[in-house]
């Protein structure tokens, strides 16, 4: 299905469980539809049990449209679209980076009524680390050398994550999303500041679990544990996994707790 933002961009998703509880799932640094099984059978697990879902490609990804600059406002249009497909209300489930997208929507989307947020690797001293990866990410960008961008974006990150995706059958799906990781790094560098000056105290209001694996890396605990104290009305809670994964059947059983 597709649906169009305020800016022209066509995104395209897929929605499972037309009438139960309205619930968009945001993708982080280097998910989509077609390279994303896990988030796939999730959809499905819930809409089987009660949630009306929606699982999107962001923009300039897969099948959505888009060109740069992939921006954070960019991707606050793309939900608040689907926001209005699914009905004018929804939650929203963030995943990684996703989750500080998913906050600045909430922050900016009035029918965004619940957040659920997986490991966000949000700074807890600001946004100038995160401000600066955006700036490496667009100035490689504009070179065209969009495997040095992916490489660049995914610094840092276990090795083994960017050789599945450049040697796997995807990856020109992976290279192509490579300039839509400045969204990532901009939206965590709006997360950190708004953390450090107490914004997100009033911007994002909206009931919130923040979620970690049972294994969680020590700064994913240490991010969770920030925003659990820095928003009004947040609760921590966990998931069985470790290295930033899940299994489809125990992220769905939590979300069915907090969001039925």
């Amino acid at each position: 299905m597709y649906v169009r933002t305020d800016d022209g961009r066509r995104v395209a998703y897929d929605r499972e469980g037309s009438g139960g509880r309205p619930l968009v799932l945001v993708g982080g640094l280097g998910q989509m539809r077609a390279t994303d099984p896990a988030t796939r059978t999730l959809t499905s697990e819930l809409a089987a049990r009660g949630f009306d879902v929606v699982h999107h490609d962001r923009p300039g990804r897969g099948e959505s449209t888009g060109e740069a600059p992939f921006t954070l406002a960019g991707e606050v249009a793309a939900i608040r679209a689907l926001v209005d497909e699914l009905g004018g209300r929804a939650a929203l489930y963030g995943s990684s980076s996703g989750g500080a997208i998913a906050l600045a929507a909430a922050a900016h989307v009035p029918g965004v009524d619940r957040l659920v947020l997986w490991e966000v690797p949000v700074g807890t001293d600001g946004g100038d680390e995160a401000r600066a990866w955006h700036r490496g990410i667009v100035e490689r960008s504009a070179t065209g050398d969009l495997e040095a961008v992916l490489r660049f974006a995914m610094d840092g990150m276990p090795p083994e994550w960017l050789d599945g995706m450049l040697a796997g059958p995807d990856r020109e799906h992976h290279l192509r999303l490579a300039p839509t990781t400045a969204a990532d790094a901009e939206a965590l560098a709006w997360a950190a500041d708004a953390l450090r000056d107490e914004r997100l105290a009033r911007e994002v209001t909206v009931p919130t679990t923040v979620l970690t694996g049972t294994s969680a890396w020590p700064f994913l605990v240490e991010a969770a544990d920030a925003l659990v104290a820095a928003l009004p009305d947040a609760e921590r809670g966990e998931v069985p996994g470790a290295e930033h994964g899940w299994e489809p059947a125990d992220l769905a059983r939590v979300l069915i707790d907090i969001l039925l």
